[in-house]
């Protein structure tokens, strides 16, 4: 039988469908059996051996059937629904002086339960308010506690560039990024100009990464002292997507070598240029860990607490 990977939830996940028998196109709305219950989903794509490599841990399911007229106008009332608990849900929290911050209410097309998605700096003690909202909703509570990069996921709409934020359209996981990659493309490190929407850094820093590390592999060491058709000198930069050097001459002149016409590498940065830029190196290795505020990454998410409505 066809399988099909199927994007499902508000948080937009990915899984790998498998169907009665059924032929499904991209883009179709589907109802789906998820190891949650009953939900929505967008059919992407056929479930190929090429695509299912690169998800290998993601949750799977089964299509039931495509969206009916019927299904559309369950939705929108469910949507309905769901603004008067995120309302309650509100006024709860605030009732009862806890120390988080709403920010999603999900409601799953089944009814098999309802997910709160919350911030917190600290450990919160949600028990009564979770009794709380299981009577008023007479289902199952989940509290989730999520970062502020799925925060951005589940509110953001577009980025600096244009374009609808990337974790909240093709990125199935948001992998971390650090100050050393906008550092090796040369960005510009102001911080309000490589922030993303949830205030850490862009994702897009990393979709170059790995070439611009393998670019700078072909190139001689900052520090290096080299051999030029135009005589021996020192490596002070790199210009990796032009594949050439910043060099200082023995006269002292600083000229733009191709890294063609490095001849030879007489040693890796045991002149003069390493030890001028030793500090700076171990500050760039520092700034990939320290605490700042746009370089560390949210801690993973808090394991899902749930009471079931009928307790």
């Amino acid at each position: 039988m066809p399988k099909y990977v199927v994007r499902h939830g508000v948080m937009r996940n990915l899984g790998v469908f498998s169907t009665r028998g059924e032929l499904y196109a991209r883009g179709m709305q589907v109802i789906a059996r998820t190891n949650r219950g009953l939900e929505v989903g967008e059919v992407l794509c056929e479930a190929t051996e090429q695509v299912l490599q690169g998800m290998s841990e993601s949750k799977g399911g089964q299509i039931l059937r495509s969206q009916t007229d019927e299904d559309v106008r369950e939705l929108r009332r469910l949507a309905e629904q769901q603004q008067r608990e995120h309302e309650l849900c509100r006024a709860c929290i605030a009732e009862l002086s806890l120390d988080m911050r709403l920010v999603d209410v999900e409601r799953l097309y089944g009814g098999e339960r309802v997910v709160v998605y919350y911030l917190a700096e600290e450990r919160v003690d949600f028990r009564q308010l979770v009794k709380n909202l299981a009577k008023e909703f007479q289902t199952r509570i989940e509290m989730r506690q999520i970062g502020v990069r799925d925060e951005a996921k589940l509110l953001a709409d577009y980025g600096d560039c244009g374009k609808p934020v990337c974790c909240n359209t093709h990125l199935s996981e948001m992998p971390p990024v650090s100050m050393r990659m906008a550092k090796l493309q040369k960005a510009t490190l102001d911080p309000s100009k490589i922030s993303g929407r949830c205030g850490r850094l862009k994702c897009c820093l990393r979709y170059e990464y790995d070439v611009y590390q393998d670019l700078q592999k072909d190139l001689p060491p900052i520090g290096a002292q080299i051999i030029t058709n135009k005589g021996r000198a020192q490596v002070l930069a790199h210009e990796i997507l032009a594949g050439q050097v910043l060099v200082q001459m023995e006269d002292m002149r600083r000229l733009v070598v191709d890294a063609a016409d490095v001849l030879t590498v007489l040693n890796r940065g045991s002149g003069r240029g390493k030890s001028k830029r030793q500090p700076q190196q171990q500050q760039q290795e520092a700034d990939d860990v320290a605490p700042a505020e746009l370089l560390t990454e949210e801690a993973a998410d808090a394991e899902p607490w749930e009471e079931n409505g009928s307790a």
